[in-house]
């Protein structure tokens, strides 16, 4: 096969999102699409224990309704379908994205800081998978932001800005053709009064500048890169989390990176990456780095 765009389906609403924003990236970036599913006979509740290719047969059924419907949305794609087999279907799944460009699964939840965006196989995938994670809800109703749904929002560390991350967020703008905001979330730090721990007005506007200086020159070389992509240097004070989850209320895709670790146990997310991918608004695609 040639290179392709990686989605787990298991026939929920948020997997059919998820093959449905895979299609369309696929299609963007001028590749095939394969749909896959992770099965075991405890998968579905009405096949016979004692049956294990009834469950199959369901399975299959489920891959081939998947690929029809994205046939149907983008005719012309290249679009296939396997059966994953195997006890756990998260290291299934990440077995199959080994030789993948992207995986995208679906995620459950009600976005904001109200609900959890994402369920034990999507966060083990984003933990763990080599390749970059999409995490994708089912579609939902909302009213448009004032800023639209056009932007990339890329959640970005000043301090040690990983090249895959800030990369990957160009290449989505670009393909997109869609404006990049970059946001940077900081917390002045705190001096000793008769108030407590305070932050002088001064003070604050001074780190203000150095924060936004910095973000500039964390973004320069790829403002040079990619000149056809518009950029917002959104620095802002709070929790990088805070920041980025805000932003996401009015973005078509959110960008945060994931370091690769090699621990034997534990997963491997930061704690911003792991609250962005809990609580972020829009689709959230997690890059790994070194």
């Amino acid at each position: 096969m040639s290179a392709y765009i990686l989605a787990g389906i298991d026939g929920s609403a948020e997997s059919t999102a998820a093959a449905q924003w895979a299609a369309d990236e696929a299609v963007r970036r001028n590749l095939a699409l394969r749909l896959v599913h992770a099965w075991t006979w405890q998968d579905d509740v009405h096949a016979d224990p004692g049956q294990p290719a009834d469950v199959r047969a369901l399975a299959e059924r489920m891959l081939a309704d998947a690929a029809q419907q994205v046939r149907s949305a983008h005719p012309g794609l290249e679009v296939h379908t396997g059966l994953l087999a195997g006890h756990e279907p998260a290291a299934s799944l990440l077995a199959a994205a080994a030789d993948s460009e992207l995986l995208a699964v679906g995620s459950l939840g009600l976005g904001g800081f109200e609900g959890l965006l994402v369920g034990s196989v999507g966060l083990d995938a984003a933990a763990r998978c080599d390749v970059p994670v999409a995490l994708v809800r089912a579609a939902r109703s909302r009213q448009p932001g004032a800023r639209g749904s056009a932007e990339v929002v890329l959640g970005l560390d000043t301090r040690a800005p990983a090249g895959e991350v800030v990369d990957f967020a160009f290449q989505e703008a670009a393909a997109r053709g869609a404006v990049l905001r970059a946001v940077h979330g900081w917390t002045p730090p705190a001096v000793w009064g008769y108030a407590g721990w305070v932050a002088p007005a001064v003070e604050t506007e001074q780190f203000r500048t150095i924060e936004a200086e910095l973000l500039s020159q964390a973004l320069s070389v790829w403002r040079d890169k990619y000149p056809q992509v518009v950029v917002i240097e959104d620095s802002r004070i709070g929790g990088g989390a805070g920041a980025v989850v805000e932003a996401s209320g009015d973005a078509a895709l959110v960008v945060v990176g994931r370091r690769r670790r090699r621990h034997p146990v534990g997963l491997r997310l930061g704690p911003v990456t792991h609250a962005v991918i809990h609580h972020a608004q829009a689709p959230v695609v997690v890059v790994p780095h070194d």
